[in-house]
């Protein structure tokens, strides 16, 4: 039986959450799960798809089963959809985990997305809606997480060293 992840990573689209933690699990020789590619192969359809077809909050429904599966039966890196914090069951369920929030800037994270069809949420104007989006999930990121890592100016390995020192050198809120 799981005793739950060792790391659960949050943050925004862009910011590096799959690239970082596949490192992240390398890294701890553990296993590495994303709640998104759940979704993609629980449904058989991208999220994009899900987003156009049914909406954002029948998404949202499907996006909050999965992170609850994945925290009882995953125990390695673990790294949620960027929008997962939004659910209050979410956000409680992940009381009592290693949460970590990777922090960008909005001209970095949309130079990382760009105008990709995948990210209906930034469809327009991807740097305007993704400051919006920024402005109503930071105090919720920053709420569920022990411990924030700026990912600006660092490499993937860079952002992994960050975490780690992040939990192991007490900069981790109780």
């Amino acid at each position: 039986m799981s005793t739950g992840p060792v790391v659960v990573l949050v943050g925004p689209m862009g910011v590096g959450k799959s690239t970082v933690g596949q490192l992240l699990a390398q890294r701890l020789g553990v296993g590495y799960r994303d709640t998104d590619d759940d979704i993609v192969a629980g449904q058989g359809r991208t999220v994009a798809d899900i987003f156009v077809d049914e909406g954002e909050p029948a998404f949202r429904a499907v996006e909050k089963q999965a992170v609850l599966r994945a925290l009882a039966e995953h125990d390695g890196v673990l790294a949620l959809g960027g929008g997962a914090v939004l659910d209050p069951d979410t956000r409680t369920a992940l009381t009592g985990h290693r949460v970590v929030f990777l922090d960008v800037d909005a001209a970095e994270a949309v130079r990382r997305v760009g105008r990709d069809p995948g990210r209906p949420l930034l469809a327009g104007d991807p740097h305007r809606q993704w400051r919006t989006l920024m402005e109503q999930r930071r105090p919720l990121y920053t709420a569920v997480a022990r411990a924030v890592v700026d990912t600006g100016g660092l490499t993937p390995h860079g952002v992994v060293d960050a975490v780690l020192a992040a939990l192991t050198l007490g900069e981790v809120r109780a």
